[in-house]
Formats: C-alpha cells, structure tokens, sequence
C-alpha cells in the first residue's frame, strides 16, 4: 500500500524556502547593518585623529614658545611633535592595529600633499632643541596656520566622505529592506496562502469522507451483527444458508467501504 506524497512534498519544500529565504534576508539585513556600525566607528575615529591634529599642531607651537623664551619641558614637545608626525602618516597609509585603512580619497590625498611641506617645516626646525634661537618665529607661526588651515580641510573632507558613505549604506538597507518584504508578500500570496488553502480544503474533504464512510461501515457491522445473532437462534438449514449469504454479502459491502477509503486517502 504506497500514498502518494509528491505535491505534499513540493509545497513543504516551498514553505522551507519561505523561511530559508527569511533567514538569508535577515543575515544579509544584519551583515549590512553591522558593516554599517564599523564603517561608522572607523570614520569616527579618523575624523577623531583627524581633529587631534589640529590641537597637536598648535601645542607644540605654544611648547615652541615656551621653551624658546620661558623654561619648558622639551620632552613633552618632542612627543607631541612624534605624535604630529606619525599621526599624519596614519591618516594616509593606515594602520591595521588601529583599525584604519589606507586613504583611498584622492581629493583627500591631494589637500595631504598640500600639507606636506609645512608639516615638514615644523618637524625639522624643531626636532633639534639646540637650533631653536635660530627658528624664525614668525615664519614657523605661519607655517603652523597653513598647516592648520588645510588641516581644517581635511577634517571636512573625512566627515563629507562619512556621510556619504552612510547615506549609501542607508539607501542600500532601504532598497533591501524593501526586496525582502516583496519576496516575503510574494511567498505569502503565492506559496503560503495556496498552500493553506489546499491543507484545509484536504483536510475539510477528509472529514466529510471520514464521516460518510463511518457512517457506511458502522451501518454494514450493525447489519453483520443482526444477522448474526438471527443466525443463532434459526433452525431451520435452509434459512441458516441464506442468512450466511447476507452476511457474506454485507462482508463484500464492508471491503468495498473500506476499499474507498483507501482510495479517499491516495487521492491528493
């Protein structure tokens, strides 16, 4: 006895690919939100060092003058002025350990490039402390606005480049979060409605066969059992005959009942 489950199968492998397809949707929603997350960290973090420029570069100006014309700590402007430097090499060429790629902006690199020769001015004058008497002051003063106000620039640029990158981020989890409620209304309409729709008609034609063949079975077994105790109590042979046939006639009714439901049951 074999039934038949082909296009069962098929409409439980369509309910699996309903939810295989939710769950692919959801992982990709959420490796693009947290992409979205450490492309913002990072940003926040160049626009940070970025900014940190600035105040270094103006530190060790004001270290400069202290030094120059008050007691200082020349120390602490030569770290100030190591951090200036590599910081600056950072920003273009990145650094895995602190999680900065390399500048890949060229309108960026070329305002670096503009940068180069003031921020070279100030790290040779002052990295020897005993070349300070003869530093011009006023022309590193200027050298450190220059550096300052591309700096500045530079700032800008990072923060535009993070927005713009944000704002494709956003359009692309927009455009995606609208594909996965077409595809999720399209399974809901298409596969899952139908196949709602098809289990409780089957299962609406199941009870009503259920109930017309019980109703024949129980019918043929209270027959069977009247004429079994008919047959008890006859005397007569020949009437013991015919009721043995009646009988066997209510058998052959019942295995064609139960034969039916079989075949109810085959049907898909």
């Amino acid at each position: 006895m074999k039934f038949k489950f082909s296009n069962t199968t098929k409409k439980f492998y369509r309910y699996y690919l309903l939810v295989l397809t939710i769950i692919v949707l959801t992982i990709l929603i959420q490796s693009i939100i947290q992409y979205s997350l450490k492309k913002q960290e990072q940003a926040a973090y160049v626009i940070n060092m970025s900014g940190r420029q600035r105040m270094l570069s103006q530190l060790v100006l004001k270290d400069f003058y202290e030094c120059k014309f008050q007691n200082c700590d020349y120390s602490e402007m030569r770290i100030a002025l190591n951090k200036l430097n590599r910081t600056n090499t950072i920003l273009q060429k990145g650094d895995e350990g602190l999680g900065v790629y390399p500048l890949d902006n060229e309108e960026i690199q070329t305002r670096f490039n503009d940068l180069k020769p003031y921020l070279d001015h100030i790290y040779t004058n002052l990295s020897d402390f005993d070349n300070f008497e003869s530093i011009d002051t006023k022309e590193l003063a200027t050298n450190t606005d220059s550096f300052l106000e591309i700096m500045d620039n530079i700032v800008y640029l990072f923060q535009r480049q993070s927005e713009e990158e944000i704002k494709t981020i956003m359009i692309v989890e927009l455009e995606l979060a609208v594909f996965s409620l077409i595809i999720i209304l399209f399974e809901i309409f298409f596969i899952v409605n139908p196949v709602i729709k098809k289990i409780t008609n089957q299962n609406n034609q199941l009870k009503e066969i259920s109930w017309h063949q019980s109703h024949a079975f129980n019918s043929h077994m209270k027959n069977i059992k009247d004429l079994q105790h008919v047959l008890k109590i006859e005397k007569k042979i020949e009437n013991q005959k015919d009721i043995v046939d009646c009988v066997v006639d209510e058998l052959n009714d019942l295995s064609v009942v139960s034969e039916n439901m079989l075949k109810s049951l085959e049907k898909e």
